[in-house]
């Protein structure tokens, strides 16, 4: 009688003592699947499914309801997060890379998608061209969450999540294009300059809406010096983001996405407004949102969904995977990041479900939002049991799973090099990598004429051309930066003086405070004994076809014995 009782009890619970066991329940599922070695995530997933309507239906409809605010925040800080990876200087090697996925995903996963589910499966071509453009999107929380609990990081990294966020950017835009065309079809007609016009408006107002708290969040951040007003201010931009993108029934997504790439690319401290206020409560959070996926799953998702839900599963996927791969070879990518993004692109959740939702408080869609939404939740719910176990395993295939550390030579990111650089001189060349050096780390208070003189007065005292191929210009830095530092590759070799008479094929510039002399030591003993002696690996440096190829060597698994971890405090 106790357990009748007690279930008839939880159905109803308060929205205080449900999220109190949704934090429960996903944290100890969350915890026994990474014991038996699988994602987190996928045992949120299943814990809420097993207690929500697909299996025990513990809770009520209503009772979940009451945690829609702190989903929709949830969403709101994922997107945060993904948008502020969009960072135009970290990302100005990469940029190859995502044009050209953003192009194969925009097409490729769709076309695909859209000859499975109309061709094969006969559904309506409208419905079709929604499954579609759905296809595209990937979930940024189950992506983000997963490489923060590996710890990877790398070029592969860098690129997953700056192509999550694309991908989603695309989406929403092609979603809003085909809803307008599709209701045009199923009213009077395409009139393209009609129908097209108040999506293309919503997507500018999200925009205008993100951008516009990201401005105004950069103005407070300059006079709330203070942790704990930084802290309440960024609280106030993320929840006044969500909620006036919902007043304006706009996308809150697009415009949380906005926020964090406007604000990453306007000021230094993006972690301000991210990492160092939600990093403690995170966690949490993100247990609360996967658990609750899974709760609101039903079984006659998969009933319903039948063929269709199976062709847009199969079609999605195979259109990740030839995205992908033919993105990344125009690209000239590394072959770690050519074979494993696919792979990583397959989860798919928040995005999917939100637009689920457009389509079922649309009038015009009444007659086949309940098809639409059983097949697309059908096959959310088969993405996040199988994507999550995809993309840890593409992580750990691109070897860059728990290299989330401080390396020796960590300074030197994709970003900080370049290669076929070319100079006339060694003045002219140290001038080029000063500039590399100032804005790919965004040393905007640093003077580049003090950065600039110290490198030529080091210069005059001794040539630091190493020999092998090697210099290692060096200059001082103010003492509130740590140890900086830019590489330039020349196939050719630059016409300088050096003692063995070589060219130079490896110039790397560093930038050190007086307090980081003895890690400046290291870096050198370092560098000279691996770039400036070791034949093999001069020949794979010198000749790397991008700074992505020459990241990898540097920062690969066979390069830790130069380039070793360090000790964390």
């Amino acid at each position: 009688m106790i357990l009748p009782e007690l279930a008839e009890s939880l159905h109803d619970a308060g929205p205080l003592l449900l999220l109190a066991l949704v934090i429960l329940v996903g944290t100890a599922f969350g915890g026994l699947a990474r014991r038996i070695h699988l994602p987190s995530i996928t045992g949120q997933i299943l814990a809420g499914i097993l207690v929500g309507k697909a299996g025990l239906d513990l809770f009520s409809e209503e009772s979940l309801d009451g945690l829609q605010p702190l989903t929709h925040c949830a969403l709101g800080l994922i997107a945060v997060t993904v948008g502020a990876h969009l960072n135009l200087r970290r990302l100005r090697n990469a940029g190859r890379r995502l044009f050209f996925l953003l192009i194969t995903e925009s097409t490729i996963t769709p076309i695909i998608v859209y000859l499975a589910t109309w061709g094969l499966a006969g559904s309506d071509p409208g419905i079709a061209l929604l499954f579609a453009t759905v296809a595209i999107a990937t979930a940024p929380a189950t992506v983000v969450t997963l490489v923060k609990e590996t710890r990877s990081k790398g070029v592969f990294v860098k690129t997953l999540i700056a192509a999550v966020a694309l991908n989603n950017m695309a989406c929403i835009v092609l979603f809003e294009v085909a809803r307008a065309l599709t209701r045009s079809w199923e009213l009077e007609g395409v009139h393209f300059g009609v129908d097209l016009v108040p999506p293309l408006t919503r997507l500018a107002i999200a925009v205008a809406i993100g951008a516009g708290v990201a401005l105004l969040m950069d103005v407070v951040s300059r006079y709330a010096m203070r942790p704990e007003r930084i802290a309440t201010w960024a609280v106030i931009a993320l929840v006044f983001t969500v909620g006036v993108a919902a007043t304006f029934e706009v996308s809150p997504l697009l415009a949380c996405l906005t926020l964090g790439f406007v604000q990453t690319n306007i000021s230094r401290g993006r972690d301000q407004l991210v990492d160092s206020v939600f990093a403690d409560f995170e966690p949490a959070i993100l247990t609360v949102f996967f658990t609750l996926a899974g709760m609101h799953l039903s079984p006659e998702h998969l009933e319903s969904a039948g063929l269709v839900a199976f062709l847009l599963f199969s079609g999605r996927f195979a259109g990740k995977l030839l995205s992908a791969d033919l993105a990344m070879r125009f690209a000239h990518a590394t072959e770690r990041v050519r074979a494993n993004l696919g792979l990583a692109l397959i989860p798919q959740a928040g995005v999917a479900v939100g637009l689920v939702l457009l389509i079922q408080e649309d009038p015009a869609f009444a007659p086949t939002a309940g098809l639409f939404a059983s097949v697309v939740l059908a096959v959310v719910a088969a993405n996040e049991i199988v994507g999550p176990l995809a993309t840890r395993f593409a992580l750990a295939r691109a070897g860059e799973v728990d290299r989330d550390r401080m390396r020796l030579i960590d300074f030197l990111q994709e970003e900080n090099i370049v290669t076929d650089f070319r100079a006339s001189t060694k003045q002219e060349a140290i001038e080029k990598l000063v500039d590399l050096l100032i804005t790919s780390h965004h040393l905007k208070h640093t003077s580049r004429e003090e950065l600039l003189r110290s490198v030529l007065e080091r210069e005059e005292q001794g040539s630091t051309c190493l020999g092998g191929g090697l210099a290692v210009p060096h200059g001082i830095v103010p003492e509130a930066h740590p140890m900086v530092g830019v590489m330039a590759l020349s196939r050719d070799g630059l016409d300088i003086e050096t003692p063995d008479h070589r060219p130079v094929h490896c110039m790397v510039l560093l930038g050190t405070a007086e307090a980081e002399r003895d890690r400046h030591l290291q870096v050198l003993a370092s560098l000279a004994r691996t770039v400036g002696i070791d034949i093999t690996f001069q020949e794979q440096l010198f000749d790397a076809k991008s700074a992505a190829h020459a990241y990898e060597l540097l920062h690969g698994e066979e390069s830790e014995d130069f380039n070793y971890f360090l000790e964390e405090d």
